[in-house]
């Protein structure tokens, strides 16, 4: 028998009048991803995408794990189709469910009728499926409070679906949906996960990573390219733009005041993101900043550094403590990349008693003593463009 992919929509569900174009979305892209696997086909229904392999040697199981890395898919199944009558649904499961149970002691079955017209109520699949796994299973138990496994019996328009259970999967909307963003991305814990949160809202993602070679080195910078590579298999390919910022941060330690250092570079930071967000027609710029978390991410360090920005500026952490941060990290397997001890261009030239609670006018006056613009446009020439190709 040949096994299937359920994928399950999420919130795309309730877009109402908006939701074709969503759904559209995320169909290209499965279809996409599922390309890289081998040849299969995808229909829709009922808020559900049925994925078949359409030739031998197609991986199925490097697929299901693609899928669950999906925006937009809220879960993913491997299932088999039967015929939409009893004996050859019952044959089905009695076929295909015991690889799933031969270590398991619980289970329950759940049937669920979306073709009215067929015979049986909800309730009598379920009975009747469940007594034919116990006649393959004998070990089993029913338990339908807290069962190890969930039978689960799908009547839908063409077939009947059968398998144990669903796994999640990554929720929120298809990317691209909902714009295009910027991403500044460091080395650290936090930049990946705020991409990785946008990507999740429908965000299409490009980055930003700026360097302080010799000051940094090339590993810092692949291991800032390794990050974007684990986002991308959430969020999609993307470029990475890679921009120097050694000759302003020489600058402002011979010629501004040391406890100015880390806001001054930060403000560059800001405009030459905002050049190359419309260089590359991003609609808004994302960072990993958490309030409080360091002293240039206090209330008045960031209205700093806001002041310049010419677009949104979206801090999907700002409200997270280092711990969900972690966690979230962890989730999508960027930490242990992000902990490698790699300096990066925050780390160069920190001042020892850094403002924390800064006044604008203050900021610019230092910011006066070199030439702002001048020093944007040769950081600009600096730039190189490293393509990200997701490998899901």
């Amino acid at each position: 028998m040949n096994e299937i992919l359920l994928c399950k929509y999420g919130e795309i569900v309730l877009k109402g009048a908006n939701r074709k174009y969503f759904e559209d979305t995320l169909i290209r892209e499965l279809r996409f991803r599922a390309s890289t696997f081998g040849k299969f086909r995808v229909t829709r229904a009922q808020s559900t995408a049925v994925i078949e392999a359409t030739e031998p040697g197609a991986d199925m199981e490097g697929l299901f794990g693609a899928m669950r890395r999906l925006f937009g898919i809220a879960a993913v199944g491997r299932a088999v189709a039967a015929e939409k009558n009893m004996e050859s649904i019952l044959a089905t499961a009695a076929a295909y469910l015991p690889q799933f149970l031969s270590d398991k002691k619980t289970f329950k079955v759940e049937a669920k009728r979306a073709d009215k017209t067929f015979p049986l109520t909800s309730p009598e699949i379920a009975a009747e499926v469940g007594g034919a796994v116990l006649a393959a299973c004998p070990h089993l138990r029913v338990n339908v409070r807290a069962p190890e496994v969930t039978v689960q019996v799908e009547v839908r328009e063409n077939a009947a679906y059968i398998h144990a259970g669903q796994f999640r999967g990554a929720g929120g909307l298809p990317v691209g949906t909902n714009g295009k963003g910027l991403l500044l991305l460091s080395g650290g814990i936090d930049s990946p996960v705020a991409g990785y949160m946008m990507a999740k809202r429908g965000v299409k993602l490009e980055a930003i990573y700026f360097e302080s070679m010799p000051y940094t080195s090339e590993q810092a910078r692949e291991k800032v390219l390794d990050l974007a590579a684990k986002v991308a298999r959430y969020a999609g390919s993307m470029d990475v733009h890679v921009v120097s910022l050694t000759d302003i941060q020489e600058k402002l330690m011979q010629n501004c005041e040391e406890e100015y250092f880390t806001l001054l570079l930060r403000r560059y930071m800001m405009e030459i993101a905002n050049r190359v967000a419309e260089k590359s027609g991003c609609e808004a710029l994302i960072t990993g900043e958490s309030l409080g978390q360091v002293a240039s991410q206090t209330m008045q360090a960031l209205g700093v550094t806001n002041a310049l920005a010419r677009y949104p500026v979206f801090r999907p952490a700002i409200g997270m403590d280092k711990e969900e941060i972690i966690a979230l990290a962890r989730k999508i397997d960027t930490f242990d990349i992000s902990i490698l001890p790699y300096e990066d261009c925050c780390t160069v030239f920190t001042p020892r008693h850094p403002k924390t609670r800064p006044v604008l006018a203050r900021v610019e006056e230092e910011e006066k003593k070199l030439p702002f613009d001048a020093l944007c446009e040769a950081a600009m020439a600096s730039e190189r463009v490293f393509h990200i190709r997701a490998k899901f």
